[in-house]
């Protein structure tokens, strides 16, 4: 049989994915990138904020019109499972198993249940091992879909801060992190694939540990990876403000292949913001970990995100969030409208923005961070960067790659202008030429 996927949602939701795809393929299924070679198709859901239902539930409509065709399964997994299961059941029937996150133990087993039911002999044979996969966080099988360079690696799933307008904790449930050893081994093995960069995730890296340690391991964690000699560079996503400590800023400093780059999800700069969304930050103490990582880490590239459009918010409160992220320059910014969400707390709060006040609210940010970006790409020229080397240009003119200062798919790109050929995967140092939007031009060094 083949088996095409669909992964829809954040990085975490693709690792696994990606697990899933290795559990197909180490029994002997044919992987397609085309749904009309399929015999049965995976969607991996996101049921976040409402425009991931939308998508969510747009795709499978669409996915579900190729079973007129070739193929025969349609198979839905993830956080929509989770959260709407049995109202799913009722309103896809074109869909043939849907499995929720907290279900992964019995995927496979759902799995070959269903498959089992055509009493297909040769299809059975290959599905006599379900009880290797009744652990879902420490299958090892798990083919990596980012290409060659890179590799997400998830260090704890769910969370446990319970912000009042996240829905995360109800669908993923509280932290839970991987055992130390298994994340360690892991990354032995991604290096020894020949992945040069390591992602650590989680919806809170920063409290990695706490649920089973007791205490955060994320810095230990960091140093450990660091002796990995294949690797070239780390780097972890959302650090939440509140658990950046001193080891933490330490080991980022005196270590050279983590990458000199914080993602702190701040969401609001306003107290009464903050304290309305239960976030365990203020905007003093905000305010004092950029000034320090700065100092610190003078070549830091600290990215952000914030919320506009809170339940409550006011004109005060957004003018303050909009002259504090004028006076902190952050490098990177993404901003979000605030999406009403079922069973969270901030949905029942009586004082909704209006919508067009949000859709106002946004735009009002994102264009003075286009400015902000910008003026602080161009102090960089001049300046000699390490550029990872991940493909040419469409028309072949030039290579596309990365610097420290950028994650995959989220931040921008460097366009590298050389007349050698450049192996793929290699890194290089460039000198800053130009910017064009959130992109670097540089030049190969001789």
């Amino acid at each position: 049989m083949k088996i095409g996927f669909v992964s829809l949602g954040c990085s975490k939701n693709l690792v696994d994915t990606e697990k899933t795809i290795g559990i197909f393929k180490a029994n002997n299924y044919e992987i397609v990138n085309n749904p009309k070679e399929a015999d049965a198709i995976v969607i991996n859901t996101c049921g976040f904020i409402e425009p991931a239902k939308e998508e969510a539930i747009n795709t499978i409509l669409e996915m579900a019109e190729y079973k007129k065709n070739k193929c025969k399964y349609l198979i839905v997994m993830g956080c929509l499972v989770e959260r709407y299961k049995k109202e799913l059941e009722k309103a896809l029937p074109e869909v043939d198993l849907f499995v929720k996150y907290s279900e992964y133990n019995s995927l496979w087993e759902q799995i070959v249940n269903l498959i089992e039911g055509d009493n297909d002999n040769s299809i059975s044979k290959r599905l006599e091992n379900i009880n290797k996969y009744k652990n879902f966080d420490d299958i090892e099988e798990r083919v990596v879909s980012t290409g060659k360079n890179f590799a997400y690696l998830k260090i704890a799933d769910g969370c446990s801060n319970r912000c009042t307008y996240c829905a995360i904790p109800y669908i993923r449930g509280p932290q839970i992190s991987r055992e130390f050893e298994d994340i360690v081994n892991e990354a032995k093995r991604l290096a020894d694939s020949g992945y040069k960069e390591l992602i650590l995730i989680a919806q809170d890296t920063t409290k990695y540990g706490v649920d089973i340690y007791g205490k955060t391991r994320l810095a230990e964690l960091l140093k450990e990876l660091c002796k990995i000699d294949k690797i070239h560079w780390i780097r972890f996503l959302y650090a939440y403000p509140e658990t950046i400590d001193d080891e933490l800023i330490s080991v980022v400093k005196e270590n050279n292949k983590i990458c000199k780059y914080f993602d702190i999800p701040i969401q609001h700069i306003s107290d009464t913001v903050l304290k309305r969304m239960n976030r365990q930050s203020d905007g003093k103490s905000i305010r004092k970990l950029i000034y320090r990582l700065r100092k610190e880490i003078p070549t830091v590239v600290i990215r952000t995100t914030v919320m506009v459009g809170f339940p409550g918010e006011t004109k005060e409160d957004f003018e303050e969030l909009y002259d504090f992220i004028k006076e902190a320059k952050f490098d990177k910014l993404g901003c979000f409208s605030y999406s009403k969400e079922d069973g969270t707390p901030a949905a029942r709060i009586k004082e909704q923005v209006h919508p067009m006040t949000k859709k106002s609210r946004y735009n009002k940010i994102m264009e003075l961070q286009q400015e902000i970006s910008k003026k602080n790409l161009e102090e960089q020229i001049g300046k000699e960067i390490e550029v990872l080397i991940e493909r040419k240009s469409f028309d072949g003119r030039t290579y596309i790659g990365r610097s420290y200062m950028d994650v995959p798919e989220i931040d921008g790109v460097v366009y590298v202008n050389t007349n050698k050929e450049l192996p793929i995967g290699n890194f290089i140092k460039g000198k800053i030429i130009d910017v064009s939007n959130y992109d670097l031009i540089v030049e190969q060094c001789n």
